[in-house]
């Protein structure tokens, strides 16, 4: 199969070409023409298998031959995407396909994201745009100030759509369907699909094609997985000795808060190590910059949050290292996916300490993974892996019932040992209830 038995025209073609692609991957090969006929896409497959590609072409390609865009405040094709820097990376592929295009048919591309100043996105989007490329907040911000119109939105792609839900933007997302025509092409691509995605595709496409990309090994990408045990108090060393031992020229870190970012980077600065933070509520020009530095070798660490593991490109990046693990089994797929991409190969590198190791095993049980675990000369720890308590609670007849756990409260014997049983005067009286015969319970955040 190649690129020129999908229907793409002799422009799209040399623009393929000039970035050094000359076989479609599977889900190119199933998604091009379907949403060149204009059908509904539910797609899924791994990281790293091409899935920008298989939409940015073919609306490319009906975009440019449909013709050119009317005036006014309107959009034609809109991509919600869950980071800025997803966003970024699109439009740059976008930027790149259409590069051949003629100039009455050239298209008119705009980025669309938090994190910089709303004001040059209103005066941009004043003529309208072929392609909005957004993250949902920023968009019904836009919106809310009447600077852009949906009525005229012909093709919807919902991008790395489990991690929109996952950062809780499904009120934004259902805001701004709302606003679209009922009739239009709505692609949805996910590497996962989640209870509540699932629901939204069931909901949103109407008799969409159906394209399951699963791994082969063969597909799969060239990555060496490694589990390395130590105390959590000696990781960072651990970390600078790994980088230094095996000259690694750029490793990105993996932490699990915006403070741990700042924190682990000051201490390898301090340790010689040149390193930045990098995390959803930083600027957008502060974001930019620290990841131009470490695509650029300026800077040699990168630690920061899952905000990276989607959507960044890093060519030849060597190394992933999660110094915190991933909070969903996932997740550590995404994460080690900015590694091993385009045939190249990569070092996927957790640590394990005695507190994690159960979460490690349920890693590796739902990505279907053993890695075997490494000790480092030096770094052996010292904490103790305490096996998980056997389950409680569940034994018919062995739970207290309310009840019994308000005479507890009451500062009373069980039930089973008191009858009858008389109210203490304080219980009667409303002191230590004063509202209800329930105890207090805690307040929702």
């Amino acid at each position: 199969m190649s690129f020129s038995s999908l229907g793409l025209s002799e422009p799209l073609l040399r623009a393929i070409s000039g970035c050094g692609y000359t076989t479609p991957t599977p889900v190119q090969t199933a998604a091009i023409p379907a949403v060149l006929r204009g059908a509904d896409v539910w797609a899924s497959a791994q990281t790293g298998s091409g899935k920008t590609a298989a939409f940015v072409l073919p609306i490319i390609e009906r975009l440019a031959v449909a013709g050119p865009r009317g005036r006014g405040r309107f959009v034609r094709a809109l991509i919600l995407v869950p980071t800025r820097e997803l966003a970024s990376q699109i439009a740059g592929e976008i930027h790149d396909y259409g590069v051949h295009l003629s100039q009455d048919a050239g298209l008119k591309t705009l980025v669309v994201v938090g994190g910089v100043s709303i004001n040059p996105q209103m005066m941009a989007l004043g003529g309208g745009a072929d392609i909005v490329v957004a993250t949902p907040g920023r968009l019904l911000d836009l919106i809310d100030h009447n600077a852009v119109s949906l009525s005229s939105v012909a093709t919807l792609v919902l991008d790395e759509a489990d991690r929109l839900f996952a950062l809780g933007f499904s009120d934004e997302v259902a805001r701004i369907i709302a606003l679209l025509p009922a009739h239009r092409q709505t692609l949805l691509f996910s590497a996962t699909f989640p209870a509540a995605v699932r629901t939204l595709a069931e909901n949103l496409l109407r008799n969409p094609v159906r394209i399951a990309i699963a791994s082969t090994p063969e597909g799969k990408p060239d990555i060496l997985q490694r589990a390395i045990e130590v105390d959590v108090v000696q990781r960072t060393q651990l970390l600078r000795n790994l980088i230094v031992l095996h000259e690694w020229t750029r490793v990105l870190v993996f932490v699990a808060t915006k403070y741990a970012t700042a924190h682990v980077a000051e201490k390898l600065r301090r340790l010689g190590i040149e390193a930045a933070a990098f995390h959803g509520e930083l600027s957008q020009g502060a974001r930019t910059q620290a990841l131009a530095d470490f695509k650029a070798s300026r800077v040699r660490v990168l630690v920061a949050t899952d905000v990276a593991s989607r959507g960044i490109d890093i060519e030849q990046l060597p190394v992933v290292v999660n110094y915190d693990l991933p909070r969903s089994p996932a997740d550590y797929t995404h994460r080690i996916g900015r590694t091993g991409r385009a045939g190249e190969s990569g070092v996927a590198v957790s640590f394990i300490s005695a507190e994690t190791d159960a979460h490690f095993r349920l890693i590796e049980k739902r990505n279907r993974i053993q890695i075997e675990r490494e000790q480092i000369a030096g770094f052996e720890p010292l904490e103790t892996i305490v096996p998980a308590p056997a389950p409680t609670g569940g034994i018919k007849g062995k739970r207290k019932s309310k009840k019994d756990k308000l005479r507890e409260a009451a500062g009373l014997a069980p039930t089973a040992t008191v009858k009858p049983f008389t109210p203490a005067p304080a219980f009667e009286s409303g002191e230590l209830f004063p509202f209800s015969r329930r105890p207090p319970q805690p307040r929702r955040s």
